[in-house]
């Protein structure tokens, strides 16, 4: 039987990249001691008060339709925040409220993207942003990032990129993978590139809450961007809500009204009680938040105090999120084969760095989504992984 162009444009290597991942499970189905570092899921609890805010809106009946747009309630709770961080003039209509981070960035890209557009995306970038723009058909131009400038993207390589064809830029700061963070300077020169070229900007914060170093910059709050970025962010990252599916954009009024048309005929609404949990998530000042974020801090210096006294292996310090790059190139293998080595041979599942793109080839993507008794044994299990594999290319 037939099947539409579309199931093409979504596959490839992004989506290939979490075979190592389905490896992994087995291995541990079959009982071999597998240490899972391959997934960006949070391995703490939902914050007990965020739990029950839904089963609170559960037995009161909330299972109905909901407001397509998101209740005014939570759109005014995430409206306020923004303007509290950013500065930026925004209200409820402002916003619209989608199930995830992921499904927002696919909502956005479909009202701002027709096909042969162009869309510039600094690599190491997102696994799923390549199926994301070929779902509409739109080309993405990869900007090159260097690993010794902490993979930040430079806005000189994004200008040279830019052509009559180009209509969006995405960036991700702090970025998944590099969890490299952008500077007020760099913003403000990227924002430049925006007004002169009229071009959208897609500002994917999910992960603005878990920044250690520097200041998180919403670019939508700096001059002439308002009109023209939208901004992505969502609680599953900074209140281990990954499995409830609730994120939002931030845009002009106008994106907001094409978005509220997309989830009418594709989602029809996120639940009521997701939502009141989002809410108490959003407007509660809860102490488990801020221990999540010191726990992750705690876990990144862990890994890069461990990883950098070893021979064949140097990690990256991310600026922020919840994971860390490992350059294993003196090791003599590429990320791949490092990567299936080491889940085979001593149990440890990470990603490759090549799934995230080009510039991030001969790294490993470790998550830090164990505790630190789990993490230093998965150090070393890396190290070891490592010093074998130099004492074998010294034989």
């Amino acid at each position: 039987m037939r099947y539409s162009a579309l199931t093409q444009r979504i596959a490839g290597d992004g989506a290939a990249a979490w075979n190592i991942h389905d490896r992994a499970l087995e291995m541990r189905e079959q009982g071999i001691d597998v240490l899972l570092l391959t997934v960006g899921d949070p391995d703490f609890d939902t914050p007990r008060p965020i739990v029950q805010a839904a089963i609170d809106s559960l037995l009161a009946g909330d299972t109905h339709y909901s407001d397509v747009r998101g209740t005014r309630a939570l759109r005014n709770s995430i409206a306020s925040r923004h303007r509290r961080r950013s500065g930026q003039a925004v209200d409820a209509g402002h916003v619209i409220v989608l199930p995830g981070a992921q499904c927002a960035v696919y909502s956005v890209a479909q009202c701002l993207l027709d096909p042969g557009d162009e869309v510039i995306v600094a690599e190491p970038m997102y696994v799923t942003y390549e199926g994301v723009f070929g779902a509409c058909g739109a080309k993405v131009v990869p900007v090159a990032v260097r690993p010794q400038n902490g993979f930040r993207v430079d806005p000189a390589d994004v200008a040279a990129l830019i052509t009559a064809k180009t209509r969006v830029i995405l960036l991700n700061s702090p970025n998944n993978p590099s969890g490299a963070s952008l500077s007020l300077k760099l913003w403000q020169e990227l924002a430049l590139l925006c007004v002169r070229h009229d071009l959208w900007l897609i500002s994917d914060e999910v992960y603005s809450d878990l920044l250690y170093e520097g200041e998180h910059v919403s670019p939508a709050s700096l001059p002439g961007m308002a009109e023209r970025t939208a901004t992505i962010n969502s609680l599953s990252k900074s209140h281990a809500m990954s499995g409830w599916r609730v994120g939002w954009v931030i845009g002009p009024k106008p994106l907001a009204e094409h978005l509220m048309h997309l989830s009418l005929c594709m989602l029809f609404g996120i639940p009521d009680f997701v939502q009141k949990a989002a809410q108490v998530a959003l407007d509660g000042d809860l102490p488990e938040v801020a221990q999540m974020r010191e726990e992750y801090r705690q876990r990144r210096d862990l890994v890069c105090s461990r990883l950098s006294a070893c021979p064949g292996i140097r990690p990256i310090v991310p600026d922020g999120g919840m994971f860390v790059m490992v350059d294993i190139r003196p090791t003599g293998l590429c990320a791949q084969g490092f990567a299936e080595r080491l889940l085979e041979g001593y149990g440890v599942s990470v990603l490759a760095g090549e799934a995230f793109g080009p510039s991030a080839a001969g790294h490993i993507r470790l998550g830090l989504v164990v505790d630190q008794v789990k993490l230093a044994d998965a150090c070393r299990r890396i190290a070891r992984c490592a010093a074998d594999l130099l004492e074998a290319r010294r034989a």
